[in-house]
């Protein structure tokens, strides 16, 4: 009994879309890369730091509106700092759960969230720094910016980590 001479595609090549899989192995990884969404990022270290994140950065935000402001300019600048960080954040968190990143190829999403993170931490460092000096003790705005304080060591956990993982692999696989 001849069956012929199976073609079985591993990967997507520039040439043209992928021939459907030849056989139930084949089949079954190609089913995990069909998903709607990637549970194990929810499970994830770097998922969980994300939703710590914006968990810290929405009780700040939460917290500075909800209380008597002694200095308009320093808080409303604190607010829009962790609104920005808060919806770039779930931006990216929106990018990796839901795979993205492999549609789009023409971004380095590896060097984006790293440069977000770079960028948002230094920001939020700042306004987290200005509400601290100008709270004259008000619970409300001291917990604003503690939680802004907690957002920052989160985010530069976060540098470190995207930090680790694109620029160390990169040189050590050449």
């Amino acid at each position: 009994m001849s069956h012929g001479a199976r073609v079985i595609r591993t990967g997507v090549s520039s040439a043209g879309p992928a021939a459907p899989p030849a056989t139930t192995a084949a089949s079954s990884s190609a089913g995990s890369d069909a998903e709607l969404m990637d549970g194990a990022y929810f499970r994830s270290c770097a998922g969980m730091l994300k939703v710590a994140q914006m968990i810290s950065l929405l009780v700040g935000f939460i917290s500075v509106n909800n209380s008597t402001w002694t200095d308009y300019s320093a808080y409303s600048y604190f607010q829009i700092v962790t609104m920005c960080d808060l919806v770039m954040i779930l931006f990216f968190y929106i990018i990796h759960i839901f795979r993205i990143y492999r549609k789009l190829t023409c971004v380095s999403w590896p060097l984006a969230e790293f440069l977000h993170y770079l960028i948002g931490t230094i920001l939020l460092l700042i306004a987290s720094i200005v509400a601290a000096s100008k709270s004259f003790n008000l619970t409300g705005l001291v917990a604003g910016a503690t939680f802004g304080f907690l957002a920052t060591i989160l985010c530069v956990l976060s540098i470190w980590s995207s930090y680790k993982v694109s620029c160390i692999t990169q040189s050590t696989s050449k």
